[in-house]
């Protein structure tokens, strides 16, 4: 899991969620706004990251259904995701809470000196006439 403190510059402050079991940070979530271009504002990418062995507890389903909630009030329409297409966990976590498939982008990403195929996942809201 990712230190959270590595992507504060690049996420949303107001949209900032850690999990903790008692003093131990346990997973997190965060929006990354798409920056591209001014007609992609309220455009984010989720991130959902949980530790290994806090998985399958329901900490990654808390994490992205208060990031959905938390989206709206700030002015996000659009969630999106691209997860890695060997994360079967993270797809189902994703689908589970209403984020579509949109499809597959080939070869979009290099990890570990392999060209990786993502899945481009997608939730539309209902506020701000999305």
């Amino acid at each position: 899991m990712p230190h959270p403190g590595h992507w504060d510059n690049n996420h949303r402050a107001d949209c900032w969620l850690v999990a903790k079991d008692g003093d131990r940070v346990v997973g997190w979530s965060a929006l990354h706004p798409v920056p591209y271009q001014e007609v992609y504002s309220g455009v984010a990418e989720v991130s959902v990251y949980v530790a290994e062995y806090a998985r399958g507890k329901g900490e990654g389903r808390a994490l992205l259904n208060s990031s959905a909630s938390a989206s709206e009030p700030a002015g996000v329409r659009t969630l999106q995701g691209n997860i890695l297409v060997e994360n079967e966990a993270s797809i189902a976590l994703h689908s589970a809470g209403g984020i579509r498939t949109v499809g597959t982008k080939e070869r979009i990403g290099r990890l570990y000196g392999r060209w990786r195929d993502t899945v481009f996942m997608e939730r539309r809201s209902d506020v701000g006439g999305a």
